[in-house]
């Protein structure tokens, strides 16, 4: 028998862009108060991250383990800090927690850790989310459940042949509750996507590895969460979002720069930062 799906409401009810734009604030303020790194990369899924907590997943913040919840594992680990950002202010945790952000004997590590509420996997090394994602999708397949896995994957991580072979399992074995989600920024830690290892055309090369594709703008929140909410797209089918997103989207100084794959703001660049994002 299906639980009952708590009701889950935005809090005020603010929208799901004003979500993204909370997320992002706080990412950029964890990232600079920890001289760390990555925040373009967190801030390209921003809008993913919003549609997926705000509106699209099954979960219960208050119980963060509850067994029909659906499983959104961060492939691209290095973003953590947009989803750390995301749990607290859904509920998972207080928010003042993200102050420990890399931190010495933080949980929040700078790379995700399961250690906090309502992460479900570690990642670090990429290459590895989907294949742990394909298996948690067969044991709800197997125990007859209806709890969805997402995955959040970088384009960069496409190179990786582990996601392929667990893209040829997930087809064979019709596990329609995987659905896979994109970020496709075109750019990697040092350069493009497309001078780094050529990936197009990546919509075909996906769908003739039996799965259902959709395209979508990555930074159309209303977009991404009614076509997530729709998955499975096909019976039968795993599914594979391709997001088109902006790396650093939502600060000018960030966007398309590779650059902040690897930089931290100082203090001006944060509060130009934080006026260009806006208050939610």
């Amino acid at each position: 028998m299906t639980m009952p799906v708590p009701v889950r409401k935005d809090p005020a009810g603010c929208p799901l862009k004003a979500r993204a734009q909370r997320i992002r604030r706080l990412a950029l303020e964890m990232v600079t108060r920890a001289r760390a790194s990555h925040i373009g990369s967190a801030l390209s899924i921003a809008d993913i991250v919003a549609a997926l907590y705000g509106e699209v997943m099954r979960v219960d913040p208050a119980e963060p383990a509850w067994d029909a919840r659906d499983r959104l594992l961060l492939s691209k680990g290095h973003a953590c800090v947009i989803l750390y950002a995301a749990l607290a202010d859904a509920g998972f945790f207080p928010l003042n927690r993200l102050e420990s952000y890399a931190q010495d004997g933080s949980d929040l590590m700078s790379h995700i850790s399961h250690k906090v509420p309502g992460v479900e996997f570690s990642t670090g090394s990429l290459g590895h989310g989907l294949p742990f994602g394909t298996g948690k999708a067969l044991a709800a397949k197997k125990q007859g459940r209806d709890w969805r896995t997402f995955v959040i994957l970088g384009d960069g991580e496409m190179a990786e042949g582990s996601n392929w072979e667990a893209m040829l399992f997930a087809a064979h074995h019709r596990l329609d509750t995987l659905v896979g989600i994109i970020d496709y920024n075109k750019l990697q830690s040092l350069t493009t996507v497309e001078q780094t290892l050529r990936i197009e055309p990546l919509a075909e090369k996906i769908a003739a590895f039996g799965w259902a594709v959709r395209e979508v703008d990555g930074h159309d929140v209303r977009a991404i969460a009614d076509a997530l909410s729709g998955a499975p797209w096909e019976p039968g089918k795993p599914s594979m979002l391709i997001a088109y997103t902006i790396k650093g989207k939502g600060v000018s100084f960030m966007e398309n720069q590779v650059a902040w794959h690897y930089r931290n703001p100082d203090a001006a660049q944060l509060a130009q930062a934080i006026a260009e994002i806006g208050d939610a």
